[in-house]
C-alpha cells in the first residue's frame, strides 16, 4: 500500500505531546518475571512518570512457565490485564477461576477489597502481557471481575467503557480503552470524549498527530480533540481516553 497523508488534525493553544520511550521505562528482572514500567511501581521511582490522569500502572510483564503473581490484596483499584501472547490463568476470592488469551480482555474491580492470583496459564510457554492500573471514581465500591473475548478483527475497538457501550467491559472511571489493531498503511482518527489521551504501543510503528511511536512507546496527548494514527507497519496498540 502507497504511503498517505496523515489526517490533519487541529489542537488547541496549549496541546502538547509527551513521549515516554519503551527503553527509558523502569525494568526489573526476576527470573520468573521479566518487567517493565511504564510508572513509578514497587522498587522503581521516578517522580516524573507517577502516573497519567487516573492511570496509575502499565506494566508489560513477561512470566516463565511456572511463574506468576501468588494470591495478594488489592484494594479501591480498576484492573484490567491484557494478554498479548500465552496464557493468563487467574483465580479470586468472588470464586472466579479463569484464563485469559489474546483477544480476552480481564476486568477486575478490587472495590473494598479482593485477593487474587494471576499465573502463567501453560506449562510450556511464557505469558506476555499488560497489567494495567487505572483508579476508580469511588473508593469503597463492591469488587466485581469480567472478561470478554473481542476477537481479532482489524481496527479500532472499544473494550473499557464507563457505561457498557458497544458491547465493551464496564469500569468504575470515566475513561474510554481502545484496541487498535492496524495493518501497515492503516489510517484512522478517533474523536476524543475527554481532555486527555495515553497512547501505549505494544507492537509495530504507529504516528499519532506527528509522533512517532515503536513498541514499548508510550505517549500523552493534551488539548487535542482528535487522534489521528497511521500504522508504519503492522501495529498492536491501547488508545486511553481520559479526563
Amino acid at each position: 500500500m502507497g504511503e498517505q497523508t496523515p489526517t490533519q488534525v487541529h489542537p488547541m493553544a496549549d496541546a502538547r505531546i509527551d513521549i515516554r520511550r519503551g527503553r527509558e521505562r523502569g525494568h526489573e528482572d526476576h527470573g520468573w518475571l521479566d518487567t517493565h514500567h511504564s510508572f513509578s511501581f514497587a522498587s522503581y521511582y521516578d517522580p516524573g512518570f507517577m502516573g497519567f490522569s487516573d492511570l496509575r500502572v502499565i506494566n508489560e510483564d513477561r512470566v516463565a512457565e511456572g511463574g506468576g503473581f501468588m494470591p495478594h490484596p488489592h484494594k479501591d483499584m480498576e484492573i484490567v490485564s491484557y494478554v498479548i501472547s500465552g496464557a493468563l490463568a487467574h483465580r479470586d476470592t468472588l470464586g472466579t477461576g479463569s484464563v485469559i488469551r489474546p483477544g480476552e480482555v480481564q476486568l477486575m474491580s478490587a472495590g473494598r477489597g479482593i485477593r487474587h492470583s494471576e499465573m502463567n496459564g501453560s506449562p510450556d510457554a511464557p505469558v506476555h502481557f499488560l497489567q494495567i492500573w487505572i483508579l476508580p471514581a469511588q473508593a469503597g465500591t463492591a469488587p466485581r471481575y469480567d472478561q470478554r473475548d473481542f476477537g481479532k478483527e482489524p481496527g479500532l475497538r472499544l473494550v473499557v467503557s464507563p457505561d457498557g457501550r458497544e458491547g465493551s467491559l464496564s469500569i468504575g472511571q470515566d475513561m474510554d480503552l481502545h484496541r487498535a489493531l492496524l495493518p501497515a498503511g492503516e489510517q484512522v482518527s478517533l474523536r476524543l470524549r475527554r481532555a486527555r489521551a495515553w497512547v501505549q504501543v505494544i507492537r509495530g510503528t504507529l504516528d499519532v498527530n506527528g509522533a512517532r511511536l515503536q513498541a514499548g512507546d508510550g505517549a500523552s496527548f493534551t488539548g487535542y480533540p482528535t487522534l489521528a494514527m497511521e500504522a508504519r507497519e503492522e501495529v498492536e496498540a491501547l488508545v486511553f481516553d481520559l479526563r
